[in-house]
Formats: C-alpha cells, structure tokens, sequence
C-alpha cells in the first residue's frame, strides 16, 4: 500500500491496487509523504469503504475522533462476529465510536439519557439488538461496565442505520415509527393481532426494510408485466386492498409513491404474514375448545 494523503499521525488514505483504503496505526501518518510505501508493522486497521461514499471525505471524519475509541469499537466488533463490517463499513466505525466517546462524556458528567423506541428496537431488530448487547457486554469489559444497558438501544439503531446506506440515524428512527404504523394498518384491516416476535412478521419486517433502501435509492421495483399484477390484484383483493392503504402511508411520510410492482409485492407479503396469523388463531381457538 502507497500513502495518497496523510490526515494525522493516526490516519491515512492510501492505495491498495485499484483501490483506495483508510488506514489507520499510531503514528502511521508521522512524517509520511504522498507516494511512500505504508509501514506494515504499524498497521492496525484498514477500511475499505464499500457503500459508494467518498473515501477522503471518510477519512477526514475518521481522523477527528480518538485512535483509542476507534480500537475499542473495532476490537469488539470482531470480537462479536462483526468484523467484517468493521472493515467494510468505517461509517458504522465511525457512528459507534462517535457515539461510545459521547456516551462516556456524558457519564462522566452524570447526565442521564433515555432512549425513545425501547420495546418497538427489541422487537422489530431482533438480530441488531442481540448483536448491541453483545457490543455493550464487550466494550464494558475493557471500559469496568461504565455503559448502562440502555445504550444497547442506541448502538442497535446504529446498526440498522447501517442496513439503509445513510449516515442520517434519524431516517432510521422515521423508518421504525413507519413499519409500526404498517403494522397496525394491517392488523386493522385484517382484525388480528400480529406476533412481531414471529418469524414470518420477522421476513415481513425483512422486506419492508428492503424496500426503503430503494426507496432511498431511487430503485424501486417496476419491470413486472402488467398481467403478473393484475393476477396478484385478482388472488388477493383483499391484500392488494390493504396494500394501497400501507402504501399511502409510504407516500405521507416519505413522499414517495411506491409503483406498481412494489404495492403487488407488499400485497403478497401482507396475505403471507396474515393467512399464518389467521392459522394460528384458529389453532389456539381449536386448542382452547378441546379443553
């Protein structure tokens, strides 16, 4: 690797190949030049930005926060199996670290935070809450359990952000508050109460986060020929009825009108999450009646 452009003694842009890589090493960056070879034995991570986003501009970012916080959270991120994140990803890096060194000035201060959207993270991101509390147990080990448990909640929200490509964690807490009202629309229109601890909501979930990537790509689904929609119109009236009203909440918060093909879509995964809800509520029923 040849050094493109030293940040600070810590940070460097350099190139690997074809590609450009954050590199960062305690004093990696000290008296470095443009064009030199990278000291090897003083490498301690490299980041290959992998989400299309600027990787000078990433590495200016990077430079502005502690060397150790940046240690901390990658250690613990591999240590917990998200490794491969931490070197894919230096905005989730970034967010973690970024948030970590607030959390312990905060702490050190005595200010109390509380964390909005408690119960709807533990049951809408089952995977990234499980994954935060990993996080959590890891970097109290080094840090002697400073971190209360309610920054799980914060860390999994940055991880789901990670999921959507936006550095912006507040469209991450609009898309949660969006899936719940999707929810509920549903379980009206339907007159059931859905699991959300289930794993056929758990795809249904899936799904709906997908779409709001394209969404926010501009990438929405719209190549199906029409007579595919019109059978899904005519197999689940029902569903495709439900969909629209899901849909209109899509374009109410997002201002954007989902096509075609996407509302199809949403209809056979409302009629999938409901026809098994309906089964298991006549099981239980059937269950209760035997007794």
């Amino acid at each position: 690797m040849k050094v493109l452009r030293v940040f600070n003694n810590n940070v460097v842009l350099a190139s690997d190949g074809a590609q450009e890589v954050i590199v960062t090493g305690r004093g990696l960056g000290f008296k470095a030049k443009p064009g030199q070879e990278i000291d090897s034995a003083k490498v301690v991570r490299v980041f290959v930005p992998s989400d299309g986003r600027d990787p000078d501009h990433l590495a200016e970012l990077l430079s502005n926060i502690p060397p150790e916080m940046i240690r901390l959270v990658t250690d613990a991120m591999t240590r917990v199996g998200l490794g491969q994140q931490a070197e894919s990803k230096p905005t989730l890096v970034m967010a973690l670290a970024d948030h970590i060194a607030g959390a312990l000035r905060r702490l050190k201060h005595g200010d109390q935070v509380s964390y909005p959207l408690t119960a709807e993270v533990q049951s809408l991101y089952p995977a990234e809450y499980e994954q935060a509390e990993r996080l959590i147990a890891q970097l109290n080990a080094e840090l002697n359990g400073i971190l209360p448990d309610g920054e799980t909640v914060a860390l999994a929200m940055h991880l789901v952000n990670a999921g959507f490509s936006t550095g912006d964690l507040s469209y991450t807490y609009q898309m949660t508050g969006i899936i719940q009202q999707m929810i509920a629309v549903i379980e009206r229109c339907y007159g059931i109460e859905l699991d959300q601890h289930s794993i056929n909501v758990g795809r249904f979930i899936t799904h709906l986060r997908y779409l709001f990537v394209r969404i926010r790509q501009h990438q929405q689904l719209d190549r199906e020929p029409e007579p595919i929609i019109t059978s899904i119109e005519q197999s689940y009236p029902e569903a495709m009825s439900c969909a629209c009203a899901v849909a209109d909440i899509v374009r109410i918060r997002l201002d954007s009108p989902l096509t075609s093909d996407e509302i199809a879509y949403l209809a056979l995964h409302i009629a999938r999450v409901t026809s098994d809800a309906k089964a298991e509520r006549r099981a239980a029923r059937t269950d209760a009646a035997a007794r």
